[in-house]
């Protein structure tokens, strides 16, 4: 079968197997940075870069699972949007998975350090750093007086996060098709804007309470009572009918809203918290694999190790080596 065009392909920079080329070409775009392939997977590494006038989209794979360490960015903003595989993140003081679920922000003021999975192939805008502070200073109507600090990832599966994945790609969308999204002109301008102010509202930041974001709608009541029992049980073993008597509904009217609110069923809510948990234990380093995995409730590994990869692009065994900085070989 043909090969599908990778995104932005019409703006290519370069395709390489050569570790040192790949490091020098993003560097010429971003910054230098440390790139070193660790495992035994095959290098293949490329780069398509539309620029804009004050951000630009970008389109970077490895193939191999490589470390990627910048320091700090210093003179932009970098949002990082997976479309397959995933990153361990190492930002500031933030450590987080990032995955198709979840996209990366990575502030110009604070160290980074990187590992992308095997197979990672990533979506990126490249925010200029005095741009975005304009930006904010304008939204905030003064002047931004301290720098603008995004604080982990942020969700793409819903609300504002979603809504900037699309748009971001479908102008992906817009340059493959051959028009230029955007740039010069009201238009390419007030789209960048849009991704701007997409931005802000999507993800966390130190300056999100001087912005007059609207509350979310609140959840029913039976949802909320349904989710703080679920919270307060992950590692025992549960059933829709026991959560439905907690939350006063029955079975099928439980079921219904956490499809309507949350698009997944209450045994897979409670499963994704128990993962959530157990990623954050394993990313903090607290105990082994097996200490994790029974500390939520998961006393078959080989399902855990195999719902974990699912959900967070590796195993747990290497999430634990990644977090205690040891044996990223595979």
């Amino acid at each position: 079968m043909p090969q599908l065009a990778a995104p932005l392909e019409r703006h290519a920079l370069f395709r390489t197997h050569d570790l040192d080329e790949a490091r020098a070409r993003v560097a010429a775009v971003f910054c230098p940075h440390r790139l070193d392939r660790i495992g035994t997977g095959v290098l293949d590494a490329r780069q398509h870069h539309l620029p804009g006038e004050r951000l630009s989209l970008n389109y970077i794979q490895y193939g191999a699972k490589t470390l990627i360490a910048p320091g700090e960015l210093e003179r932009f903003y970098l949002v990082q949007i997976p479309l397959s595989g995933g990153a361990m993140i190492s930002h500031g003081a933030d450590r987080y998975y990032s995955s198709p679920e979840v996209a990366a922000v990575l502030n110009p003021h604070q160290p980074t350090t990187m590992i992308w999975a095997e197979g990672t192939r990533q979506v990126l805008i490249q925010i200029d750093r005095q741009a975005m502070q304009d930006h904010l200073s304008a939204q905030l109507g003064a002047p931004a007086l301290r720098p603008l600090t995004f604080s982990g990832g942020f969700d793409l599966r819903s609300g504002a996060g979603a809504a900037l994945r699309r748009l971001v790609l479908f102008l992906v969308a817009e340059a493959d098709a051959g028009r230029s999204p955007i740039g010069a002109g009201l238009m390419g301008r007030a789209v960048e804007a849009s991704l701007l102010s997409g931005l802000l509202e999507a993800h966390r930041h130190d300056h999100a309470a001087h912005l007059g974001r609207r509350r979310a709608a609140p959840r029913p009541r039976h949802l909320r009572l349904a989710e703080g029992y679920i919270a307060a049980h992950l590692d025992q073993p549960l059933t829709v009918e026991a959560i439905a008597a907690e939350a006063g509904i029955s079975p099928r009217a439980l079921q219904l809203a956490f499809r309507q609110h949350r698009g997944t069923t209450p045994l897979g809510f409670w499963r994704d918290m128990r993962l959530a948990h157990a990623h954050a234990d394993l990313v903090a380093g607290a105990g082994s694999v097996t200490e994790v995995a029974l500390r939520w409730g998961f006393a078959h590994f080989g399902r855990f190790a195999e719902m974990y990869r699912a959900r967070f692009g590796l195993c747990p065994r290497d999430t634990l080596r990644a977090a205690r900085g040891e044996g990223y070989q595979d």
